[in-house]
This record gives structure tokens, C-alpha cells and sequence, in this order.
């Protein structure tokens, strides 16, 4: 059952870097944001750090709620093998494309249209669980529906995009997009 760490050690390492699929929740002072995301966009740099390559999407709670409260949770989950659930439970930071961080983290991800923000999360504390009713569920591919959308657009459409739809969260925080 359930077990808590204090950092990501090297089996949880392995079990998240199998993962096609994790998720993200923050919550600012409105809204609970709960995100699922892909695309080879997430790299371990060491036992209590974790970056991901955020996408342009539909909104942009993540960013708008690490403003406010930088707390956030990733949570993995088995749908194949072993049951397995881990959570890491942490503070992040959102670096955008005129950050100096960009330019440090930008070179560990593929090059993908539509990159946004790159999050920045110092894991406090990795939480286990057996994910025993979690169903089976076959990987098949990688949905390229984001890229070409993003490709057609160009990144002068996307900057716009960005300013359109996401500037503000749904209860109208700023995110900090850089535009």
C-alpha cells in the first residue's frame, strides 16, 4: 500500500520515465486545474527535481496558479504492468521563452511548435500507492494533433493565441505569458 518519500529514488525514476501519460493539478484561490499531459515533455534532473516542456493548450491555469500559489502535485499512474500510482508533491516555477532558465532547461526537450513555459518543480515529498483499480489500458501512439496545429499556425498566430486565450486563467489571474 501507500508509502511517502522524501525524494525520487532510482525504481520510482524508472517507473515514471515508462509513464506515456502523467498529470498536474494546481489550484489558485479560484478554480482546481487538473491537466493531463504527454508528448516526451517531462525530464528528472535529479532525486527533488522534475522540469516539464509545457504546450500551448486551450487555457493556462497551470502558470496562472504557480503565480499565486506555487504549489502543484504530478501524479503517474500504472496502465499497464503493476499496479502503481506516485505523486510528487512540491513548489514549481514557470520559466518563459525571455527567462534565463529557458535558455539553461530548452536544449533537455525535443523541439516542439507551441513550446509555452517550462515548469520547474522542487519535489518535497513522493507518495506511492497500489493503483490496484486503475484499469488496463493499451499505449497505441502519440497523438500529433497539438503539433500540426501548432505548426500550421506559425508563432506569430500562437504569440497571438497566447494573448487571446492565454493571458488569464477562467477566474481571470494573470499567467505571465510571455508575448
Amino acid at each position: 500500500m501507500g508509502k511517502q518519500f522524501v525524494s525520487i529514488d532510482s525504481a520510482t525514476q524508472v517507473f515514471i520515465e515508462n509513464q506515456k501519460l502523467f498529470f498536474v493539478a494546481t489550484a489558485g484561490s479560484g478554480k482546481v486545474n487538473l491537466s493531463p499531459k504527454g508528448m516526451d515533455t517531462l525530464r528528472i534532473l535529479d532525486s527533488n527535481r522534475v522540469v516539464w516542456l509545457n504546450l500551448t493548450g486551450s487555457g493556462n491555469e497551470t502558470a496562472a496558479h504557480l503565480l499565486e500559489y506555487n504549489r502543484i502535485t504530478l501524479m503517474f499512474c500504472a496502465f499497464e504492468g503493476k499496479p502503481n500510482i506516485i505523486r510528487l508533491y512540491g513548489k514549481a516555477n514557470v520559466y518563459h521563452h525571455n527567462d534565463p532558465q529557458w535558455n539553461e532547461l530548452i536544449h533537455l526537450f525535443p523541439k516542439l511548435p507551441g513550446s509555452r513555459q517550462i515548469i520547474d518543480v522542487q519535489v518535497e515529498l513522493v507518495q506511492s500507492s497500489c493503483g490496484m483499480s486503475v484499469p488496463f489500458m493499451a499505449y497505441q501512439a502519440e497523438r500529433e494533433d497539438l503539433k500540426h496545429w501548432t505548426e500550421k499556425q506559425g508563432e506569430d498566430r500562437i504569440r497571438e493565441y497566447w494573448e487571446r486565450k492565454n493571458a488569464v486563467s477562467l477566474d481571470g489571474k494573470p499567467s505571465g505569458i510571455s508575448l
